[in-house]
């Protein structure tokens, strides 16, 4: 058999490795279009479509809770029914002390993290039992509520037990220059119950309940 020229012999082998090298090229290309269509389709429905169907069903099924469960008055944003906050003046309910930042920091919710045998606890517990007796002088340090004294884990506690309340209600009621009754009335109105009927404690919303005394006081 006669043989064939030494161009023949060698053009084959390289035109089937031309050819191989060729498709290896359409193989990735074709891989990166489906990583790509992949990429786009995944962050338009992870990225987009999902967060706009929660945010959608959020607002529709809890409304307010949604926005942060907002406090308005008068159309204005006053705080949140989540988030406590600070109340010193006599006439206005006072709530839990807080130790998150300055005082109610929702950016630093946190707890003093003092124990049991720290002196700066101890006497800082102290100085909000003295500042107590001092604007309830009719009361002794006995009547005074844990919670009163004492910082929560969170800082943020936007609710007080029924006692807490019942204790400052002589002391609120003589600033405005209301009768006791109508203020213990008035935190009757705004005890919530357990959830369900068990979870948790009675509790009022500080907030809520100041909002209510200047109402009350025409204010």
């Amino acid at each position: 058999m006669p043989k064939q020229p030494a161009h023949h012999r060698t053009a084959r082998p390289d035109r089937l490795k031309g050819s191989r090298g060729l498709g290896d090229a359409r193989a990735a290309l074709t891989d990166l279009r489906r990583a790509a269509v992949a990429l786009v389709a995944f962050t338009a429905l992870v990225g987009l479509a999902y967060p706009l169907l929660m945010f959608g069903l959020g607002q529709v099924a809890f409304g307010g809770g949604a926005d942060g469960s907002l406090v308005r008055r008068d159309g204005q944003v006053v705080g949140s029914s989540l988030i406590g906050q600070a109340f010193d003046a006599p006439g206005y309910f006072w709530g839990r002390p807080s130790a998150a930042g300055d005082g109610y920091d929702a950016g630093a919710s946190g707890a003093s993290n003092l124990g049991p045998t720290s002196q700066k606890l101890a006497d800082t517990v102290q100085e909000r039992i003295d500042a107590l007796l001092k604007a309830h002088p009719n009361a002794t340090a006995a009547d005074i509520p844990a919670e009163l004294v004492t910082a929560s884990g969170s800082g943020l506690d936007p609710d007080i037990s029924p006692a807490a309340a019942s204790f400052q209600v002589d002391r609120v009621a003589a600033a405005r220059r209301l009768d006791p009754a109508r203020v213990r009335a008035l935190v009757r109105q705004h005890t919530s119950g357990r959830d369900l009927g068990f979870l948790g404690e009675p509790r009022v919303n500080v907030l809520q309940l100041n909002l209510a005394l200047d109402t009350l006081s025409g204010r």
